[in-house]
C-alpha cells in the first residue's frame, strides 16, 4: 500500500518529502485538519517549496485514522466535490504520526519538545478545550481536567498534553511554540489562551507566567465544508483515483482560512497558498460563526425534525432556503463588525454551497454538541438584538428547534440519537418537565448553555416559547412555511 497512492489519479507531491521539517505538531487528526490545514500546507510545498512539515497526533480516540495514515507512508487523499465533478490530491506533508495511547504518551511529548517545533494546532471540537461556552472559562471540576491536574505528568487532555510540553521546554531551556487553535469559536486564541493559562496557573504560578510571557496564541477563522467521511464517500475517491485510501477525506471546492499573524517562532507562509493573514481575526470569525455556523445549526434541527437528512435537501425546500437566507442577512448581519466586505454576496455564495448535491452534508452531523455552538452562533446575536431593540424571531425559532431536537423524540415519534456533552443534563431537564412552555424554561435554566441574564429576558423567553409551540402544534416545516410567510 506504501506507494500505491503515488500512482492516484490526482495532484501528487511533486516536492522531496525527505527535507520536509516537522516544525508543526497538530493534535486532532480529523477529517476538518486533513482537507483544510494539510491542503494549504501541501499546496505550500508543491507551489513555493516550503520545506514546513507536520506530525500529526491523537490523544484519545481516532486509532485507526493514524493506523491507516502510517500504513501508506504518511499520505492521504483529499478529494474535492463538485456538482459536476471531483478532483483529488494527495497530500505528503505529513512526516510523522502518533496515538498516546498506542505509541505511548512519552512519545508524543517527545514530539512536541523537538526543538525545531514552531506551531501546535489544534482541532479538537469546542468541547475538547474542557471551558463553559457561556463564560469562556477552564472547567477546573472538568472530570478530565480534574484527573489530568491529579496526575500532571501523564495528562489526557490536550490541555494537560500543552502545558506539560510547555513546562518540558520551559525547564529545557527550549523556545516556546506558538499554541493556534483551527476550531470553530468565537476568538478561539483568546479562548485557548485562557484555558491553558488557567490549567497551568493551578499547576505552577511560575509555569503560567512563563507560557503569558513566551507563548501567542493567534486567533484563526476557518471555513471549508468537510461531511463525515463514509464507506460510499470511500468508494468514491476509490473510483476517481484508483487508489483504495481509508485515510481519504471528502469536501467542498471552497476553502477560506483568515489567520491572526501573531507567531512567536515563525510560521509558514500560508499567505502563498491563499490564506489571508491579518491583524485581527475577530469580526471575519464572528461573519463565520453567525452567518454560515448559525444557518447551519438553523437548517440541522429545523431540517432534521422535517425528515430531511441533508443541507441540500433543505435547500430544495424553499422555505427553508428563504429563512435561512433571511437569518443571515437580516438577523445576523446587523450584529457584525467586519469591514469591507459585501455579506450580501457572502450569504449568496452560502446558499449556494448549501445546494451543492455531491456534499450530503448531514444535519444530523451538524445538530451535534448544540450545547457548545448556541451560545456563539445565535445567543450573542439574540443579546445584540436585545441591546438594540430589533427582531429576533428566525434566531428564536433556531433556539426553540434545538430544544425541540434535544426532546429526544422526533416528529414521526422516533428516537433521536443526541450527541452532546451536556447530554446527561440535558435528559435530565427534559424528563423532569412537561412538554411545553416548562420544557422550554427548564432547559433556558441549563447556565452553562444560556448563563444567567438572557433567561430572566420576558421578550426572549416570549419568543422562544412561541416558536416552540407552534413547531409542537404543526411540525418544523409548516413553522417555517409560516416564518417564510412574514418576511
Amino acid at each position: 500500500m506504501q506507494n500505491k497512492l503515488l500512482t492516484a489519479k490526482a495532484t501528487l507531491p511533486g516536492y522531496d518529502r525527505t527535507k520536509l521539517v516537522p516544525r508543526i505538531v497538530h493534535l486532532g487528526f480529523g477529517a476538518f485538519h486533513r482537507a483544510h490545514q494539510g491542503v494549504y500546507t501541501d499546496i505550500l510545498a508543491t507551489e513555493h517549496h516550503s520545506d514546513w512539515g507536520y506530525c500529526e497526533i491523537n490523544l484519545i480516540g481516532g486509532e485507526q485514522q493514524i493506523a491507516d495514515l502510517k500504513q501508506q507512508d504518511n499520505l492521504y487523499t483529499v478529494a474535492e466535490m463538485s456538482a459536476d465533478a471531483w478532483t483529488a490530491r494527495v497530500v505528503g506533508v505529513v512526516t510523522n504520526a502518533l496515538h498516546a495511547e498506542v505509541d505511548g504518551l512519552e512519545s508524543v511529548l517527545n514530539a512536541l519538545c523537538e526543538p525545531q517545533v514552531a506551531i501546535v494546532s489544534l482541532t479538537i471540537t469546542e468541547k475538547g478545550y474542557c471551558h463553559s461556552p457561556a463564560t469562556g472559562q477552564l472547567m477546573l471540576d472538568h472530570p478530565m481536567i480534574a484527573a489530568d491536574l491529579q496526575n500532571r505528568k501523564q495528562p489526557k487532555t490536550a490541555l494537560g498534553v500543552v502545558v506539560e510540553a510547555l513546562a518540558r521546554r520551559k525547564a529545557a531551556g527550549l523556545p516556546a511554540f506558538t499554541v493556534m487553535s483551527c476550531d470553530n469559536m468565537p476568538e478561539n486564541g483568546h479562548v485557548v489562551r485562557n484555558v491553558v493559562t488557567a490549567y497551568a496557573r493551578a499547576i505552577d504560578a511560575e509555569l503560567a507566567a512563563w507560557i503569558e510571557q513566551n507563548v501567542t496564541f493567534p486567533s484563526t477563522m476557518v471555513d471549508r465544508i468537510v461531511p463525515a467521511v463514509t464507506a460510499d464517500t470511500l468508494d468514491k475517491i476509490e473510483q476517481l483515483t484508483g487508489v483504495r485510501d481509508p485515510a481519504g477525506v471528502a469536501c467542498e471546492p471552497f476553502r477560506q482560512w483568515v489567520i491572526e499573524d501573531n507567531f512567536v517562532a515563525g510560521r509558514p507562509e500560508w499567505e502563498k497558498a491563499g490564506a489571508e493573514l491579518v491583524a485581527d481575526v475577530i469580526p471575519f470569525e464572528e461573519m463565520k460563526l453567525r452567518m454560515l455556523n448559525g444557518s447551519h445549526s438553523f437548517l440541522a434541527y429545523l431540517g432534521y425534525l422535517a425528515g430531511y437528512q441533508h443541507i441540500n435537501d433543505c435547500m430544495g425546500d424553499e422555505n427553508y432556503r428563504l429563512t435561512a437566507r433571511a437569518l443571515m442577512l437580516q438577523e445576523q448581519a446587523p450584529t457584525l463588525k467586519v469591514q469591507g466586505v459585501d455579506l450580501e454576496r457572502y450569504a449568496d455564495l452560502l446558499i449556494d454551497r448549501y445546494c451543492n448535491p455531491a456534499l450530503r452534508h448531514r444535519t444530523w452531523q451538524i445538530a451535534m454538541d448544540g450545547s457548545q455552538k448556541l451560545p456563539q452562533r445565535m445567543l450573542d446575536s439574540i443579546c445584540w438584538h436585545l441591546a438594540h431593540n430589533s427582531g429576533f424571531e428566525l434566531l428564536a425559532l433556531g433556539v426553540a428547534g434545538w430544544m425541540r431536537y434535544v426532546g429526544g423524540v422526533d416528529e414521526q415519534g422516533h428516537a433521536i440519537e443526541i450527541s452532546d456533552p451536556l447530554l446527561p443534563v440535558i435528559q435530565k431537564v427534559v424528563q423532569e418537565s412537561d412538554e411545553g412552555e416548562n420544557r422550554v424554561q427548564a432547559l433556558l435554566d441549563i447556565d452553562a448553555i444560556f448563563g444567567n441574564q438572557l433567561p430572566h429576558i420576558e421578550l426572549f423567553t416570549k419568543r422562544v416559547k412561541e416558536a416552540y409551540l407552534l413547531l409542537l402544534a404543526e411540525g418544523a416545516k409548516a413553522t417555517v412555511a409560516k416564518y417564510a410567510a412574514k418576511l
